[in-house]
Formats: structure tokens, C-alpha cells, sequence
């Protein structure tokens, strides 16, 4: 167990997560995610993630506002759990590099 699990590891988020894991494609988690998030809350998390991207790809804090829209301390919080996470995002990334490759 990673060190986050005493704050979010319940039953709930189990159910949630094995929930995710059974999605087949795009299309099903579009239809998963739009019945599950608000709008801005999935804009939220898909504003994360691609600056979680950027910062892995050593843009600057002006490029990666400008090209997102996020707030200099979403990036911070952002670049904190990169630099002190589970390493979530990086394996995430990985994988999307090695499909795209192939």
C-alpha cells in the first residue's frame, strides 16, 4: 500500500476504482465520466492532468498557465505531488508513451 491509503483507501473508493478499471474505451469513459463528474469538476481533473504533463515536460509555469488556464497554485499543488506522489502520474504517462509508440 502507498502512503495516501490511510486518507483514502475505504470500501467506497474501492468500488469507485474497480468501477474505472472495468471501462473498455474512450467512448465508455466519456459516458461514465459525464454521468459521474459535474462538467467543471471532469474540466478540473482533465486541467490537471495535462499540467501534470506539461511539468513533466519541464514547461514553464507562464507557458503551462497560459496554454491551461490553471492557477499558479493548482500548478504548485500540481508539481508537489509529482515531485512527493505515489508516482501516479508518471506511470500513467509511461503507459500512454509506450501505446502511442506502438
Amino acid at each position: 500500500m502507498n502512503k495516501n491509503d490511510r486518507r483514502i483507501h475505504d470500501e467506497n473508493t474501492d468500488f469507485l476504482l474497480r468501477c474505472i478499471l472495468s471501462l473498455q474505451d474512450l467512448d465508455e469513459c466519456y459516458a461514465f465520466f459525464e454521468d459521474l463528474c459535474t462538467v467543471p469538476e471532469l474540466k478540473s481533473m482533465a486541467r490537471r492532468i495535462v499540467v501534470a504533463k506539461m511539468l513533466t515536460e519541464e514547461k514553464k509555469y507562464e507557458d503551462i498557465v497560459e496554454k491551461t488556464g490553471a492557477s499558479t497554485a493548482t500548478i504548485s499543488r500540481v508539481n508537489r505531488s509529482l515531485c512527493y506522489g505515489n508516482d501516479g502520474y508518471t506511470k500513467i504517462f509511461q503507459r500512454i508513451s509506450e501505446e502511442d509508440t506502438k
